[in-house]
């Protein structure tokens, strides 16, 4: 079993055809609200790549915006373990998302830091733990610390980006970062192969947007090329693949094919508006790995250079 602790946020989202500076008014083409949160959305994906059973733990609020994330996590089949905080709204994301398929994203924690160490279920049973960094950093690091103790794989998806104690990072099995979040983490601005020599947990994983993945696994680099699609809203994008990836670890899948599962997930999350309503369903990845051109060994080097690889 894998569960996921972290944050479950109602996301309200305004299309427009860029993102704004700051200073500048745009007027938007549309308004939608969907379930999400970073904890939230990589518990769907968890739940939708099929496999082993998912739970989630998360703080919500008592008022309107919790049901429709509650309602999303059941759909999903996440098993649910909810704290109640009466005292504070739901978490909330205003999210601008451009033609392009990109977006700005700012979060309202609200209940979501209300989320306490105590609160952390028996872990007996489950094989990972996912965690991210929209709940408070002492929670995060209490529930690593429980987790290593029981032997369970600790997975940190360290977004959104901040400096990290070595405490958290000394419990950690499996880093998830993007490029930025991987500047952060390393204090480096130099190359990424550079940046993951300085990060000391046995596997590290960064995506790269458009261009793809890349891992260090206990020294050894591991590239994955994106699959081609046009963006939609990239919203949701890394937490499907967060997700994903815990997923086929937890079923015995090698990170080589785990990465490849995750960046298929991703890239079709990226076809769809919205957070949990554009993770995919296992057999979508299956069908799109089935048509998928293999990686050649040229789009294999170029993206070994542009991690800064030999």
């Amino acid at each position: 079993m894998i569960l996921v602790v972290g944050s479950a946020n109602l996301d309200f989202v305004v299309r427009a055809s860029h993102i704004p500076s700051p200073g500048e008014t745009v007027m938007g083409h549309g308004f939608q609200t969907f379930p999400g949160g970073k904890g939230a959305n990589q518990a769907v994906a968890c739940a939708r790549a099929g496999g082993a059973k998912t739970h989630m733990l998360a703080a919500m609020g008592a008022d309107a915006f919790a049901p429709p994330i509650e309602a999303s996590l059941r759909e999903a089949q996440v098993a649910l373990h909810v704290v109640r905080v009466p005292e504070q709204a739901t978490g909330t994301a205003f999210i601008c998302v451009s033609d392009e398929g990109e977006n700005a994203i700012t979060v309202a924690p609200g209940a979501n830091n209300a989320l306490e160490p105590h609160h952390l279920p028996p872990l007996q049973g489950f094989s990972h733990l996912l965690l991210q960094l929209e709940t408070p950093l002492p929670t995060v690091t209490a529930c690593a610390r429980a987790a290593r103790a029981q032997g369970v794989s600790v997975v940190l998806n360290a977004a959104p980006a901040q400096v990290l104690p070595q405490e958290l990072l000394a419990l950690v099995d499996i880093l998830v970062v993007n490029e930025g979040e991987l500047a952060s983490v390393s204090g480096h601005n130099g190359s990424i192969a550079q940046c993951l020599e300085r990060i000391a947990v046995p596997t590290v994983v960064v995506t790269l947007g458009h261009r793809g993945c890349c891992a260090r696994h206990h020294g050894e680099f591991l590239v994955q090329k994106a699959f081609e699609i046009t963006p939609v809203d990239t919203t949701a994008a890394g937490d499907t693949f967060c997700g994903t990836l815990v997923a086929a670890l937890s079923q015995g899948a090698d990170l080589s094919q785990s990465l490849r599962l995750a960046s298929a997930a991703g890239a079709l999350a990226c076809t769809r508006p919205g957070a949990q309503s554009s993770i995919p369903q296992a057999a979508e990845v299956a069908s799109l790995l089935a048509m998928a051109a293999p990686t050649s060994d040229t789009e294999r080097a170029a993206l070994r250079q542009f991690c800064g690889l030999a």
